[in-house]
């Protein structure tokens, strides 16, 4: 099971409506607001090839919490619908794996290829994630939001380990070539990466061995 329970996902949801209501209020529609958290983190995405390391993981940070405005103003307002959530679910995959490159881009300039090798890794697994989410739903199985719940590191998680990751880093001094020596920036941002890198992919296999004892029930009761 996930660490962000439905319970949880429901009291956040609850939490962020009067903000989402408002800035529907001021003319913000569920797509723009999908497409704004977009362009955030492709602004941290560049703070991060530019290594302001700080700087990208305030950004994260702050649209990744401003990526569930999105949703929570189409179902306040009654207009959720097929395409908003196609262009949710796209943006959101898009912007996380731009996010990457730029973490790839920044370690590559500051000579610390080990983190780029983990950079490329983490956003692996988190592909696979979500990819293991939109595979076993477009097969039928776990509908709704119920794959969200399995797994220990879905988006929510991830987002919280690579924002520490960014932020001590910068506040450490950044990263650098690790022959040169480990230096205080250069280890919390390996360790995030590798964390997420494998966290994400255990919820790759808890998601697979959900499917298979779901598929396995379905049989069951077909016979």
């Amino acid at each position: 099971m996930s660490v962000v329970s439905p319970g949880l996902r429901d009291r956040v949801r609850g939490i962020a409506q009067p903000v989402a209501l408002a800035m529907g209020r001021i003319g913000l529609t569920p797509n723009a607001l999908t497409l704004i958290g977009f362009g955030g983190t492709v602004v941290a995405a560049i703070a991060a090839g530019l290594q302001a390391w700080t700087l990208a993981g305030i950004l994260v940070l702050v649209f990744g919490i401003f990526d569930m405005f999105d949703g929570t103003l189409a179902r306040a307002t009654g207009t959720a619908s097929k395409l908003g959530a196609f262009m949710d679910s796209v943006f959101d995959r898009w912007g996380e794996g731009i996010v990457y490159v730029g973490i790839v881009a920044g370690c590559v300039v500051a000579g610390f290829d080990l983190g780029a090798l983990l950079a490329a890794a983490a956003m692996a697994s988190a592909f696979m994630v979500s990819y293991a989410r939109a595979k076993s739903e477009g097969l039928g199985f776990t509908q709704g939001t119920g794959m969200a719940a399995v797994g220990l590191a879905p988006r929510e998680v991830r987002i919280v380990i690579l924002t520490i990751g960014l932020l001590w880093a910068g506040l450490a001094g950044g990263v650098g070539p690790v022959d040169a020596g480990w230096t205080a920036g250069t280890i919390p941002l390996a360790a995030s990466l590798g964390l997420i890198t494998i966290l994400a992919t255990i919820t790759v296999i808890q998601r697979v061995m959900h499917v298979i004892n779901q598929n396995r029930q379905q049989e069951n009761t077909n016979t």
